[in-house]
């Protein structure tokens, strides 16, 4: 709308429109001056000749200056709300967020305050911190022009429900072009399994990626003197490959690790949104489960996804992902189970190799199985997917030939970690 109430007076508006009915001055020249579109000058014009001597330019507030004490106070215990979170060392908030209170007054309580408004009752109340000094730029940037090219996957620790008294991990995988997250989850323990589930989330959805994109966390990369022990003191970085990796391998995704922290940069900032608005609405809905919050989560993932617009790409990440796909702008491949392999299963899993022993038997620690069609001395590689029933089921394997299948109780497998 035009703000020709703060550049002309009435008198100088009425001689505009005087002119130009009197011919003086064409229509182009007076939109112009008074910088408005066509239908505006007309709807003016208009209200001119129906009422000249009472015609007037100067806006009229049409809602009252001041807010109603209910919104006051509603805004004073939202920023309350806030600080009491900003004080729990253990949370991963340092600063308030007016924006959150904005669509929280409007979509939770029907009331509708600007966000200056708000800004303003903050800095009143004592409810403002200072900007910090932004960080600095990343070592390292990845720049991608499709989608599936580059899947950036990590995992965060923190005190996301405080009422819960635990902190959890939230693994997530998000696709560098697009900034769609594709996957995000709540657990209490960080394993491998966790971050094979993951992969097997992503991939059985969207399909098989060029490349992942993770730090150099044990799960994913094994480092000399960081995750060497007694028996294998001697091999390089990079020359044992953890069971993460292992899954990656057996569907041809290459795998690159972030030189720092400072250069996981893009995944961190829609985590910095994501960890903002679930920390403050489990903290409001009174979070004590973790179920409860992966609720939350999807709420906030659809938000992100869906609704907000990111603020490098300028686009909503699902319509920017779409876009993209549509175009055929994608490196996301089919997914298919390869020979020898004929179920997901035996990708999606944890592996273990063991030497049958002379009665035909391999020991999981204290748990000894008799394998079926192998031989004394035998090299036998163990395929373990954990089920939903407290089992798993161990699928046994011998020169890439199938030869056994066993479920056991997870509990009898002591050492594998799910």
């Amino acid at each position: 709308m035009s703000q020709i109430h703060k550049n002309f007076t009435d008198c100088q508006v009425k001689e505009f429109l005087n002119k130009y009915i009197a011919k003086e001055i064409d229509q182009a020249y007076l939109q112009k001056i008074l910088g408005l579109k066509r239908r505006r000058l007309f709807d003016l014009l208009k209200k001119y000749k129906d009422d000249p001597q009472n015609f007037s330019i100067q806006y009229k507030r049409t809602q009252p200056k001041r807010l109603s004490s209910d919104i006051e106070q509603t805004i004073i215990e939202e920023l309350s709300i806030d600080q009491k979170i900003i004080e729990n060392k253990d949370v991963p908030l340092k600063s308030y967020n007016y924006s959150y209170i904005k669509n929280r007054l409007e979509n939770n309580f029907n009331k509708k305050v600007s966000l200056p408004t708000i800004i303003k009752r903050a800095k009143e109340n004592g409810f403002y911190l200072k900007k910090r000094d932004k960080p600095k730029k990343h070592e390292r940037e990845v720049l991608t022009d499709f989608t599936g090219e580059l899947i950036q996957h990590d995992s965060s620790i923190h005190l996301w429900a405080p009422a819960a008294k635990e902190k959890w991990y939230l693994i997530t995988s998000i696709d560098d072009y697009s900034r769609f997250l594709l996957y995000a989850t709540l657990v209490r323990k960080e394993t491998a399994w966790t971050h094979i589930d993951a992969l097997q989330s992503l991939i059985l959805r969207f399909g098989l990626p060029y490349q992942y994109y993770v730090d150099s966390h044990s799960i994913f990369r094994f480092v000399r003197d960081r995750d060497s022990t007694w028996n294998r003191a001697h091999l390089i970085t990079d020359q044992a490959t953890p069971q993460w990796k292992q899954v990656l391998n057996d569907c041809h995704i290459k795998v690159i690790h972030a030189l720092s922290p400072q250069a996981k940069g893009k995944i961190e900032r829609p985590y910095l949104w994501l960890q903002d608005h679930l920390v403050r609405s489990c903290v409001r809905e009174n979070v004590t489960d973790i179920k409860h919050g992966q609720r939350i989560l999807d709420l906030e993932l659809r938000r992100y996804n869906y609704k907000q617009v990111h603020s490098t790409t300028q686009q909503i990440p699902y319509i920017r992902f779409k876009d993209a796909q549509d175009q055929k702008k994608t490196l996301f491949r089919k997914f298919e189970v390869l020979e020898p392999f004929n179920d997901y299963n035996d990708i999606f899993c944890l592996r273990l190799d063991r030497v049958t022993d002379p009665y035909r038997k391999i020991s999981i620690n204290n748990l000894v199985l008799k394998v079926k069609n192998v031989n004394p001395r035998e090299i036998v590689q163990l395929r373990i997917f954990p089920l939903k029933n407290g089992f798993s089921q161990i699928r046994f394997w011998v020169k890439n030939k199938l030869v056994d299948s066993q479920k056991v109780k997870n509990s009898d497998l002591k050492g594998v970690h799910f």
